[in-house]
């Protein structure tokens, strides 16, 4: 029928990670269609948009820390040329030492070679404590930063409108057609249909069986008398928001709150941590809140459907989807185009 509308790929949802695959796959010159209703992506709109290749309690490198920082720097450079806005801040973090035997930890760690490219100095003594308490030093990373989300996910947003490649409105699987080799929608056909909605997914008939799990997560918009363009990072992080003196604070971890609101509890929280972490006088102008799609052992969601291998899934970020989307979108990609593999770690058959 002349109506009708052939594409290569059907993405639902235009969070992080659809935003991330969806330029992943116009670059390949593939055609898609995004499906999304901005006003729920509130995990990737709120995030701080912060990566970090040395995380945790114990501060060890992230998981597949050397593949994943050396794709993100390329892409998200690329992506700016792409939506023709600024979104993407290299920055170092510092994080202060709260003791002499931490301190001197980190002395000895830093020589390791494996941390060599993420350590940019150890200090032994207060480096910034016209901003923060640092009485014992901290440790400087590098190959670190922020992407701002909200101006990156509505300059994809832009992209995909311009090309005729994005639709606000609900997906409603119900009415899909998976009977032929392609995926038919309204008067769409597609090879493939992409769930990257987050815990939206859990909405759906095919997938709702998966251990996708709500993380919610509160932050606090402050300002400052004395702005500061590094990353601070103890407790709570403290990251530039576009704006000199602007920052966003955060993030809470609550496993069981689900209401779909601020707390209290989360502002007492953040502020506890920042005046641990402070040492100059702040504001608070806002607070937000947002779920994260986190899975049962950490790692992302890819893959096909076990009996509709139409229906692909990309999801699963979690905390550390600014990292973790670019890497895994070109692994998806190039997997969708028959051209590779899906890593086991973080296939989707993992959970049949």
């Amino acid at each position: 029928m002349s109506d009708e509308r052939k594409i290569d790929y059907i993405i639902i949802g235009q969070g992080l990670a659809g935003s991330v695959l969806a330029l992943e796959l116009l670059k390949r010159k593939k055609r898609v269609i995004v499906f999304d209703e901005p006003e729920k992506n509130r995990a990737s709109a709120i995030a701080a948009g912060l990566f970090n290749p040395i995380t945790g309690k114990m501060m060890t490198r992230t998981w597949k820390a050397d593949e994943l920082f050396a794709v993100l720097p390329i892409f998200y450079s690329e992506a700016e040329q792409v939506i023709k806005k600024r979104f993407f801040y290299s920055t170092p973090l510092y994080r202060p030492f709260i003791s002499v035997e931490e301190q001197n930890e980190w002395m000895g760690k830093s020589a390791e070679p494996a941390m060599q490219d993420y350590i940019g100095q150890v200090f032994s003594r207060a480096a910034f404590a016209q901003h923060i308490h640092d009485s014992f030093g901290g440790l400087l990373l590098k190959n670190c930063g922020y992407i701002d989300t909200r101006v990156f996910l509505s300059g994809v947003r832009e992209v995909l409108m311009q090309s005729g490649s994005y639709r606000h409105e609900h997906f409603d699987e119900l009415i899909m057609d998976l009977s032929g080799d392609a995926v038919s929608y309204k008067d769409i056909h597609a090879e493939k249909i992409v769930y990257a909605n987050g815990l939206g997914a859990l909405r759906s008939s095919y997938f709702n069986h998966l251990p996708l799990r709500p993380l919610k997560g509160e932050t606090l918009s402050i300002k400052t008398p004395l702005p500061f363009d590094r990353i601070y990072n103890r407790g709570v992080y403290i990251v530039p928001a576009g704006e000199k003196g602007i920052y966003k604070a955060g993030a809470t971890y609550a496993t069981k709150d689900k209401t779909e609101a601020i707390t209290t509890q989360g502002k007492v929280e953040l502020e506890e941590k920042l005046n641990g972490l402070l040492n100059l006088p702040y504001e608070i102008t806002g607070q937000d809140w947002g779920f994260r799609p986190t899975t049962s052992d950490r790692r992302p969601m890819l893959g096909a459907h076990p009996h509709h291998p139409n229906l692909v899934m990309f999801n699963g970020m979690g905390t550390k989807g600014v990292s973790l989307a670019p890497y895994f979108a070109i692994q998806l990609a190039d997997w969708m185009e028959g051209k590779g593999k899906i890593e086991p770690a973080v296939a989707l058959n993992r959970f049949y």
